[in-house]
């Protein structure tokens, strides 16, 4: 009896204990990973069809996403600045908003449920199978050939997805704001001109540069340490896109109050 009490009692310490030495364990990898991003640029075609595939193949649906967002939120500022007269304010509030948090965030989402969930079922499979242990058989780093084109063409992706995102996003919102919303185009325009910064826009490449980094890192580390057949690939697929998701969430929030520290 006294022995299950303090077994209860014991194992959610036991459990952070454990979750850890994971994350060390994690970033005890990714250090050793570092010495390894100067060589990837001497395989350049693999890290262009990288691009390609974890990049452009975001493409549609980072811009449905943003379509619609910059839209919904075109209709939801509006119903409230509208109580207070204020509706000429709705461009740059949709363009801070966006460009800061929006943008970075719901592009990394998005990236994560179309390409980071991919990357973890393919390298998952090839561990599974023993194609991982066949290139390091055959004298080939694969943590070089497979992990590290991965992680910077997602470090290179992201960002400029972000930047289309804001487009497209600011782009809808305008037209629904002057076209169906009947705010003046002309004060749309004035706010954001007078009120935006290049720092807005930059603050968000930047956030998008590091979640490329942590979604990458943890979808290929999770994937590239796959067992258990193809129940494991499968665990694997749900671990990369659940943690990448929340550490997103968590990395925004330290980031956004890095940068209202820093008065960027």
């Amino acid at each position: 009896m006294i022995e299950s009490i303090f077994g209860f009692i014991g194992r959610p310490f036991l459990n952070i204990f454990e979750s850890l030495e994971r994350f060390g364990v994690f970033i005890l990898f990714q250090v050793r990973l570092f010495r390894l991003y100067p060589k990837v640029f001497k395989r350049p075609t693999i890290l262009l069809t990288q691009i390609d595939i974890i990049g452009l193949g975001c493409l549609g649906v980072v811009t449905l996403t943003a379509l619609f967002t910059g839209m919904v939120e075109a209709i939801q500022l509006y119903s409230g600045f509208h109580q207070f007269g204020i509706e000429s304010f709705i461009g740059y509030t949709i363009f801070l908003s966006i460009t800061k948090e929006l943008g970075p965030v719901f592009a990394s989402l998005m990236l994560i449920s179309r390409s980071i969930s991919a990357m973890a079922a393919e390298l998952g499979t090839m561990k599974v199978s023993e194609q991982i242990d066949a290139i390091d058989i055959l004298g080939v780093d694969s943590k070089e050939y497979l992990l590290v084109p991965r992680i910077v063409a997602t470090v290179i992706s992201l960002p400029l997805l972000v930047i289309w995102f804001d487009f497209i996003a600011v782009t809808s919102a305008y037209f629904i704001s002057t076209g169906a919303l009947g705010i003046n185009p002309i004060a749309y325009q004035d706010t954001v001109m007078r009120f935006g910064e290049l720092n807005d826009i930059m603050t968000g490449v930047i956030k998008a540069a590091v979640f490329g980094w942590i979604v990458s890192a943890i979808g290929s580390y999770i994937g590239y340490h796959t067992s258990g057949g193809a129940r494991g690939v499968g665990q694997s697929t749900i671990y990369a896109v659940v943690y990448s998701a929340v550490a997103i969430f968590i990395a925004n929030y330290f980031m956004s109050s890095l940068f209202l520290y820093l008065n960027w």
